[in-house]
């Protein structure tokens, strides 16, 4: 007997949803493609072998991290939010770190293809060492998800910030120093995004109990505060060691420094616009509202991000 179709009108919601899926998410993947490609354009800088690709598996690690991070720090808060439910959005920590391992074992076979190596040889090399520690990183954080103790999922998320930290600061200049802020600035962008995308979940899950899902955003907005001061500070000090003054508009890693700074002038107006409903006693619906907006912008930062990382050290500009 074949199966009964599905009535029409749910066929036409299903077909929306894809379509609104799409949406979205097809102009983020199309950026982090082209995002390197058109930093680069007319600055005379070398070009970066499959920088799309790079780009796309870097932003897919960093949203990884941000998931099981801030799900992390968000579950603490909501077990401190007055007269919360008992109820809890789905657990998506362990599939979020084994996506961001994927990432990470994709950016090793990338290396290997480019570089012309085989895969023994790749984890020979300081970056697919330090590629390597993060795959095993995000898969020991999934398995830890996937036990009665997630939040021993910190250790080896730890283990993968410091990884990242130390790849992107290969440089002869300070490395450790870029590192260390690197580490903090990584913490803290991955607790802020991450942990809103959970908070966001769970007042949507709460919405039978206004004055607990208020209370949770409000505990958050307490921790975003220190953690936007952290990213102000360790942001700006990374790009003044980083990037020269005289290749700041001629240089791909300065042009997507600008454009960082353009999303991040617009991610703080949000934040305020969030907090400010917030204190003013709106409901929570309105509050959830303004934050679903901050974290749309939050997810093209990520974006921005991962370009970042991949276009060239601006230093050789500077010193032709």
């Amino acid at each position: 007997m074949l199966p009964a179709r599905a009535p029409a009108p749910a066929r036409r919601r299903s077909a929306a949803t894809v379509l609104a899926v799409a949406a979205v998410w097809a102009p983020a993947v199309a950026a982090a493609l082209l995002g390197a490609a058109a930093a680069t354009h007319g600055t005379g800088e070398l070009r970066i072998p499959a920088a799309g690709t790079a780009t796309l598996l870097r932003a897919l690690l960093f949203g990884a991290l941000a998931v099981h991070l801030g799900a992390l720090a968000a579950t603490a808060l909501a077990r401190s939010a007055p007269g919360r439910p008992d109820t809890v959005p789905r657990d998506w920590a362990a599939a979020a770190s084994a996506a961001g391992a994927a990432a990470a074992a994709g950016q090793i076979a990338r290396l290997a293809r480019v570089s012309d190596l085989g895969l023994v040889e790749t984890y020979a090399t300081r970056e697919g060492g330090l590629l390597l520690l993060t795959a095993n990183g995000f898969v020991l954080a999934a398995c830890c998800a996937l036990s009665r103790r997630p939040g021993l999922a910190a250790l080896p998320l730890a283990l993968v910030v410091g990884a990242e930290a130390l790849r992107a600061h290969p440089e002869a200049y300070s490395p450790l120093v870029g590192a260390a802020l690197t580490v903090v600035h990584l913490t803290a962008a991955s607790l802020w995004t991450g942990g809103l995308v959970h908070v966001l979940r769970t007042m949507r899950l709460w919405g039978a109990a206004p004055d607990a899902a208020r209370a949770l955003l409000a505990r958050y907005a307490r921790l975003a505060a220190w953690l936007y001061a952290a990213l102000a500070v360790t942001g700006t000090c990374s790009a003044l060691r980083r990037l020269p003054a005289d290749t700041v508009l001629t240089s791909a890693y300065g042009r997507t420094l600008l454009a960082k700074l353009v999303l991040m002038v617009v991610v703080s107006a949000l934040a305020l616009s969030a907090r400010r409903r917030l204190r003013s006693g709106a409901g929570p619906a309105a509050a959830h509202r303004a934050a679903r907006r901050e974290v749309a912008a939050l997810v093209a930062v990520v974006l921005v991000s991962a370009v970042l990382t991949v276009v060239p050290d601006p230093h050789w500009l500077s010193t032709r």
